[in-house]
């Protein structure tokens, strides 16, 4: 059945800046590697807003609600996720959202990935989907919110506007997330940094308040061609209008006009962005559609009532470069300039992103060489070389030893008192080690309870190494769970921008499909391997054969892949990269993973002793 109504653009601002005495839904996210907040399940709020009611100072252990999130401890104090087998540390926060929204009934949006299985969208576009849905559009137009993805609730759709990709998209109902009252502390409201007063830094904030001070400019402008300055005397005969600031971006007033006109008697102007309504009193609207005026040559009309105005745009168009921030230009003065020049009517060529140089050009097979100092030219692991695991009490003894004298401190992985038993006891059973014995380990140490040691390890890959969860050293040697696959390397006759005068090593990473195994966090169920085969780069230079032979270490100790969640496309059960960063532009860096990168070498290296392969296990 078609759904009556229009279709909708997804607002800019849609959640708006919560007050601060109103009954909210509380959502705990954290941020993948790209800077987006990835919610949690409601369960798992529930359970960690139970944990701060007894202790704002605490940890929150999420493996107690969530078998598949046994690794991850939540430190409420620093407000970080703490994977216990990688170190891994990711920053979370506290987010508010109306009792009325998405996560306040429970409602959860979902698309379907490649595997058949169910992705659900991010807290701030299911609001958004449920937002239309309840208001019956039969579309919306995700663009605004930095996704090329059109949403058809009639056929329950979602489509790829760049490449026509369809996938299908679900409604389900879950535990709705919970609910709090009173006051809303300032530190963890949406946006970060909204209420303090101070602006944020990031990025999109500038961007945002750039466009916003811009917008107001032109009003401004406006206002003083179309009223010659009778607006400001009130002497003067005539209509005296009252130019509002913009509505579209929420915040802070930037721009103050003056008038002697009523409140009711306001002319709404929007710049370019979901114009605001007419005004039901039937006064004047005033409407400048920076958008439609992009590369359009002749005059740009403004109306206003019965009356029109034209503004001549006899100046040729000028380019607005760098909008991805990859040049001189910073994007949010890019954008500014680009509206400012719109609303005089100077047409405005917006230059394209160039695309980004992936490989290089064609290569015969006799032009690829070995690598110099490195036997052979690849590397296979197969199911053969994946260890067993090894008796944890054994792993645990080999590493600490106990100790006499307690010290009255918390032990970090349960956060009881050391003088006190281990939080695990009654949760682990395990002969010949007590809940109330305390170990150091051998070469920080630092110490925690032999128990919680133990519930560590078998929270983690049990290949016989463990790490300390403090300072992160490595005890023996640490292995991952990537799938069986091979690594090949070698020599091309092309240069790294950056690298001159040095030929390029590549790397191609190749790993098929699969059935998980164990050690994964869905055993039985496929994994698929999108992206295969990878190409990686690398210069030939000493330190770049260094770290070739470091990665492939990490590889024969199966540490360069995982089988996870991407953080890019939201696809589960899938291989994706292991906290060692790779280089896959070969001859560009306009998604950061290319050259020139002067520090790239230095920081794979620190990456890689994180994981216990540094540059001490190379033989001379």
């Amino acid at each position: 059945m078609a759904r009556p109504g229009s279709g909708l653009l997804a607002p800019m601002n849609g959640l708006g800046y919560p007050p601060q005495n109103l009954a909210r839904v509380v959502v705990w996210e954290w941020m993948n590697e790209h800077g987006r907040w990835r919610p949690y399940s409601a369960a798992v709020c529930h359970h960690i807003e139970n944990i701060l009611k007894g202790d704002a100072r605490g940890s929150a252990v999420l493996g107690q609600v969530d078998a598949q999130l046994s690794p991850y401890i939540i430190d409420l104090q620093s407000m970080h996720q703490f994977r216990q087998d990688t170190g891994t540390m990711r920053p979370v926060q506290r987010n508010f959202y109306e009792p009325s929204s998405a996560p306040g009934k429970g409602v959860v949006w979902e698309w379907e990935n490649d595997n058949g299985s169910w992705t659900p969208y991010d807290m701030e576009i299911c609001v958004t989907i449920q937002n239309a849905y309840e208001k019956q559009h039969p579309w919306l137009d995700l663009t605004s919110l930095g996704f090329c993805y059109l949403i058809d609730f009639n056929s329950m759709s979602q489509t790829n506007r760049q490449s026509q990709r369809k996938r299908r998209l679900r409604r389900r109902m879950d535990l709705a997330y919970p609910l709090i009252m009173g006051s809303i502390p300032k530190s963890q409201s949406w946006p970060v940094g909204a209420s303090s007063g101070q602006p944020c830094s990031c990025q999109q904030c500038i961007l945002v308040n750039s466009t916003r001070a811009a917008s107001n400019a032109i009003l401004a402008s406006q206002r003083r061609k179309l009223h010659g300055g009778t607006g400001g005397n009130p002497n003067t005969t005539g209509t005296h209008t009252v130019v509002r600031q913009s509505n579209t971006f929420a915040g802070t007033s930037l721009w103050s006009p003056t008038s002697g006109s009523s409140s009711t008697n306001n002319n709404n102007i929007s710049v370019g962005v979901m114009a605001s309504p007419p005004s039901p009193h039937g006064h004047h609207a005033l409407t400048i559609n920076g958008q439609n005026n992009l590369n359009r040559p002749g005059p740009i009309r403004i109306s206003m009532g019965n009356g029109r105005v034209a503004v001549s745009a006899g100046v040729p168009a000028l380019p607005v470069k760098n909008l991805t921030g990859s040049g001189p230009v910073h994007p949010a003065l890019a954008g500014m300039t680009g509206i400012l020049m719109c609303a005089a009517g100077l047409p405005v060529c917006l230059t394209r992103a160039p695309k980004p140089i992936l490989h290089p050009p064609p290569i015969n097979k006799s032009d690829m060489k070995p690598v110099q100092g490195i036997n052979g030219m690849r590397s296979k692991t197969k199911k053969k070389h994946l260890r067993r695991g090894k008796n944890p009490e054994d792993v645990v003894r080999r590493y600490s030893e106990k100790i006499k004298v307690i010290p009255d401190e918390d032990c970090t992985i349960c956060m009881e008192r050391l003088v006190m038993s281990s939080g695990y006891e009654g949760v682990l059973q395990h002969k010949g080690i007590k809940p109330e014995l305390v170990g150091k380990l051998g070469k920080c140490g630092h110490m925690y309870h032999l128990l919680c040691l133990v519930a560590m390890y078998n929270n983690g890959n049990k290949d016989g190494s463990l790490q300390c969860p403090t300072c992160k050293n490595i005890y023996g040697e640490k292995t991952g769970t990537q799938p069986p696959g091979k690594m090949e390397y070698h020599v091309i006759p092309h240069c790294l921008p950056g690298y001159p005068d040095s030929k390029t090593i590549r790397i191609v990473y190749d790993i098929p499909a699969g059935i998980q195994t164990n050690e994964h966090p869905n055993p039985g169920k496929k994994f698929s391997t999108r992206g295969f085969p990878r190409h990686c780069y690398l210069p030939d230079t000493d330190k770049g054969r260094k770290v070739l032979k470091l990665l492939i270490m990490a590889w024969d100790r199966r540490l360069i892949f995982t089988i996870g969640t991407s953080s890019t496309t939201g696809e589960s059960d899938t291989v994706v990269w292991n906290e060692i960063h790779h280089k896959t532009e070969f001859g560009s860096n306009l998604t950061g993973h290319g050259y020139p990168d002067p520090n790239y070498l230095d920081n794979v290296l620190t990456e890689l002793s994180a994981q216990g392969v540094g540059e001490d296990n190379l033989k001379d």
